[in-house]
């Protein structure tokens, strides 16, 4: 399921957007979750404990321009979809720092704004989906792929980082890390740096020798002698990651 965010201070607007992306997503049959917000902090709030795949952000509003979101929202998720609908086409130019699909003029026509969609919606990473089953000391508990920041082994055991800040911990197991997490790293955006450390790639902010630093701060050590191949693997997703931007 696409989960899509609407941000948009005038009401009217607000709801003329929220309403021709349902029928676009009817008339293609695309499951979907729409949230519309009228207050750009009230997106900002939301971004900390969940993610979505595509957002439509008006430029104007009190507090945090639509610019300053994007910029935020792209330093949180690097592969989510941005598409910008104003009615101020001189910031064009300076919206493109956060690599939006579009940037739509309003009133918004239905026709362009449906064609955006569809070039959003073939971008979008839908790995909402995808999930990993975590052995607790007195429960299971289920933590989708997109929300873990980090794994780290500790002690016979494995700490997942979620991007809310929230820590989960397994139980102890046998089997070695990499071969506990043999689901995980199937999967494209996550990267083993470490013997004790793998990381979700989608949640790196910046890239120095000896680590990665994660959004909101957290470092994930990287072997020395793992370097090479980690540099290859991680220039290897950035180039991948902007050939479908």
């Amino acid at each position: 399921m696409i989960r899509i965010a609407i941000c948009d201070d005038m009401p009217d607007d607000l709801c003329g957007l929220v309403r021709m992306t349902e029928q676009y997503l009817s008339l293609n049959g695309i499951d979907a979750e729409v949230a519309g917000f009228s207050h750009p902090d009230e997106l900002l709030t939301a971004i900390e404990t969940e993610s979505f795949h595509l957002y439509i952000l008006d430029i104007v509003m009190p507090m945090v321009s639509g610019l300053e979101l994007g910029k935020d929202i792209r330093r949180l998720d690097r592969e989510a979809q941005i598409i910008y609908a104003t009615t101020e086409p001189q910031f064009a130019l300076q919206a493109y720092a956060a690599n939006p699909v579009n940037y739509l003029i309003k009133p918004v026509a239905r026709q362009q704004l449906f064609d955006t969609l569809t070039l959003a919606v073939s971008r979008a990473h839908i790995a909402d989906e995808q999930t990993f089953t975590v052995k607790t000391a007195d429960s299971l508990r289920v933590v989708k792929l997109s929300n873990i920041a980090c794994c780290e082994y500790r002690s016979h055991a494995v700490v997942f980082s979620l991007a809310n800040g929230e820590e989960v911990f397994s139980r102890t197991f046998r089997e070695n890390f990499s071969e506990y997490c043999a689901l995980i790293l199937q999967n494209r955006h996550f990267l083993q740096c470490h013997n004790s450390f793998i990381v979700n790639m989608r949640r790196v902010e910046r890239f120095n020798r000896d680590s990665f630093t994660l959004c909101g701060g957290k470092f994930v050590s990287i072997a020395a002698k793992r370097y090479p191949a980690v540099r290859d693997a991680y220039m290897d997703y950035l180039m991948a990651k902007g050939k479908n931007l």
